[in-house]
């Protein structure tokens, strides 16, 4: 069987950036700042989380042609 990974280092890396804003979002409202951090937890749940896992489906895909296909070939009519 082939098992492959679907995130790759990028992903890793947004998914890591997202932990690191909810932690410190966590440490600041624990401060008793309210405004900054409801900000920051939005950002990192909302955008860089869905961002990290759409990042890793997306590229997992495989292409496809681009191209227009070509017109199938018409036989003609030989009878006349």
């Amino acid at each position: 069987m082939n098992k492959r990974f679907i995130f790759g280092k990028g992903n890793l890396i947004l998914f890591l950036i997202g932990v690191m804003i909810i932690t410190i979002a966590y440490i600041i409202m624990s401060t008793g700042d309210i405004t900054i951090s409801p900000v920051m937890l939005i950002i990192a749940y909302v955008i860089v989380f869905p961002l990290a896992i759409l990042l890793g489906t997306i590229a997992s895909r495989p292409k496809k042609d681009m191209r227009a296909p070509e017109p199938p070939e018409q036989e003609q009519d030989l009878k006349k």
